[in-house]
């Protein structure tokens, strides 16, 4: 059963702040349309995030990991680029579905990489399936979104 590494630990930290700043970046994205939809689902994003993140820490807790606070420079970067992006453009609701897509594909990415990790526990393997597929249709509804606009 205790096939809970360091690594493992290290590899859900990293998923945990890549979550922390997508929420922080949905809320950013939320604050940067003028589109009722748009802005719905991205709050909705935002709050799911969260989600998301409380159930990494707990299962990062439950196997006596130690959970780090925060997010990354990356991420506040990111939102600044979002923010200048908006300010700038012509179609703020575009920039941000765009960051939003591109953002989405990242996570995709993270959880893969996570998910190969053969000695995952079964319980942490089925949330970041269940977190990763929740990303994966989201994804196409921003791509359903856009056609809104």
């Amino acid at each position: 059963m205790n096939n809970y590494t360091e690594n493992i630990s290290d590899k859900l930290n990293d998923l945990l702040e890549k979550t922390y700043d997508a929420e922080k970046g949905f809320n950013t994205a939320s604050e940067n349309t003028e589109h009722a939809a748009l802005k719905r689902y991205f709050e909705r994003k935002s709050k799911e995030r969260y989600d998301f993140g409380h159930e990494l820490k707990s299962e990062i807790k439950s196997f006596g990991g130690h959970v780090d606070k925060g997010g990354s420079a990356t991420g506040t970067a990111h939102r600044t680029w979002m923010n200048v992006k908006a300010f700038f453009s012509i179609d703020n609701d575009e920039s941000m579905l765009e960051e939003a897509i591109t953002g989405e594909k990242a996570a995709l990415d993270e959880y893969e990489d996570v998910l190969s990790e053969t000695d995952l526990p079964s319980s942490t393997h089925s949330l970041l399936v269940k977190q990763k597929n929740t990303i994966e249709a989201d994804l196409n509804t921003i791509k359903r979104l856009e056609d809104l606009k």
